[in-house]
């Protein structure tokens, strides 16, 4: 018995000298800083690609409404104004693709007197987008479109058709930007350059519409005399942030 005591005393001694040991590694490890996971460094650089370009299409929003306390009045005469300004439309050689009609709304309008409601007739609107390819006509539909009855005609803007082609242009301009950046940079701080860890596009918008009402058509004027548009260039920007690990 006195024996198996000392055996196991000198076993716990020894288990205890190893635990002890192991745990002064572990601490000078940790206080050297080895095996501890430090976040990566990283350096981020910006690039910005800008591409003008002529626009090839106008898209312009068309509008009718018709009040009449009889919704079926109401609904034939917006319709009968439709009809015309599609058929104008189409004359002008306006792809039936290129006409979309954007919303239709039949809604009861009423006055309000002396706190009393008093019902006033019905409203029946339609809100058409045109697409129109050939810009030299441009002019001459708005005016064509509000002399067959649209009582708005406005948010003329001009795009471009493709638009991918042209954003990928620009987001190659503004990659190279930041790559070249990030080389300078990493030169300039003594770092080499690893893996890209993020990346991060944004674009800058597009030119705001050109709005073109009833009233620059000269309201019940002359509609004979088409007025001049013209398209001018779009900036396409694209805007890119490059984030880099370092060593």
């Amino acid at each position: 018995m006195k024996n198996l005591n000392k055996y196991f005393w000198c076993a716990a001694i020894t288990a205890l000298i190893i635990a002890s040991l192991f745990l002064l590694v572990k601490i000078k490890t940790e206080l050297k800083g080895y095996n501890r996971n430090f976040p990566a460094s990283t350096i981020t650089v910006s690039g910005e690609g800008k591409v003008f370009v002529k626009p090839d299409v106008a898209k312009v929003s068309v509008g009718i409404t018709k009040n009449n306390i009889d919704f079926v009045v109401a609904q034939k005469e917006a319709t009968e104004v439709i009809n015309k300004t599609i058929n104008f439309l189409k004359s002008k050689e306006v792809a039936e693709k290129d006409i979309k009609t954007t919303s239709y709304n039949i809604s009861p309008q009423y006055d309000y007197i002396r706190g009393e409601q008093k019902f006033r007739g019905y409203e029946v609107s339609q809100n058409l987008e045109i697409k129109i390819r050939d810009l030299d006509k441009v002019g001459e539909i708005l005016s064509g479109v509000a002399q067959s009855g649209a009582n708005m005609v406005g948010s003329l803007r001009f795009e471009v058709d493709d638009m991918e082609k042209t954003k990928e242009e620009a987001r190659n301009e503004a990659i190279t930007e930041a790559k070249t950046k990030a080389k300078i940079l990493s030169r300039q701080l003594g770092v080499r350059l690893k893996k890209i860890t993020s990346y991060y596009e944004s674009d800058g918008g597009f030119p705001g519409p050109v709005f073109y009402g009833a009233e620059a058509l000269g309201k019940g004027g002359d509609f004979s005399v088409s007025p001049s548009i013209p398209s001018g260039e779009n900036e396409i920007k694209i805007n890119v942030s490059i984030t880099y690990e370092i060593q």
